[in-house]
């Protein structure tokens, strides 16, 4: 029954996925973030308070990976004390194998329309991409350009970013009087080189963010899955 330990395992491990994605889309959804909107058909009032949404399909699929895990450690239980050749315990891998097709199934049929009329907040998470800093790094990465060792640039960054947080500010809105109170490296085209949008577009590797490395791995998996 090899194979039937090998396709829940499989199972398993896409459920995984899902269960993960799930969990990014719950959070998303969630006031706190506002990254994005769920279409109404598949989210769910709340029984007391009106103003809730509950993303009720993305925790159903979080809920039943553990189901399908659950199959497979069956599955492998069922079979780690038995001799070799045929047993009657091996009957007991229907009920494993159909349930955890069964599951997946269920959840790619819903989980995929979910995904596809999910709506997207890029304002919001253009605001929390500030917030963090995300580009602290191209920061040391410009004064490295410009001649510094990036030990020395690195420090610099860090304590642009303490200023920043002690201020209320983020990096794009530091005056270039207070970046040169810390390198007289910095210059006009600093600004540039730390926006969020060149930050994006400048990874331009295998697996970069880059809109063409985006589109790129997107047309690979179509490909792969064609």
């Amino acid at each position: 029954r090899d194979f039937c330990v090998e396709l829940l395992s499989s199972l398993s491990t896409l459920m995984m996925h899902l269960s993960r994605f799930s969990e990014e889309v719950i959070l998303w959804a969630s006031w706190e973030f506002k990254f994005v909107e769920l279409s109404d058909a598949y989210t769910t009032g709340s029984s007391i308070m009106p103003q809730k949404k509950n993303p009720d399909m993305a925790e159903l699929v979080r809920g039943k990976t553990g189901r399908v895990y659950g199959d497979l450690m069956a599955m492998l239980t069922t079979l780690k004390g038995l001799p070799l050749a045929y047993n009657k315990d091996m009957q007991e891998d229907k009920e494993a194998v159909f349930d955890g097709v069964d599951t997946v199934k269920m959840c790619l049929k819903v989980f995929a329309p979910m995904i596809a009329t999910m709506t997207t907040r890029p304002d919001n998470m253009k605001k929390a991409a500030q917030g963090g800093f995300i580009n602290a790094t191209d920061l040391a990465d410009y004064l490295v350009k410009k001649g510094m060792p990036f030990r020395s640039a690195y420090k610099i960054s860090g304590r642009l970013v303490a200023r920043c947080i002690a201020e209320g500010c983020v990096l794009e809105t530091l005056p270039l009087s207070v970046y040169k109170q810390y390198s007289e490296l910095f210059d006009e085209d600093l600004y540039q080189d730390i926006d969020l949008l060149t930050c994006v577009e400048k990874r331009i590797s295998l697996g970069g963010t880059s809109v063409p490395s985006v589109e790129a791995q997107i047309a690979y998996v179509k490909e792969h899955l064609a």
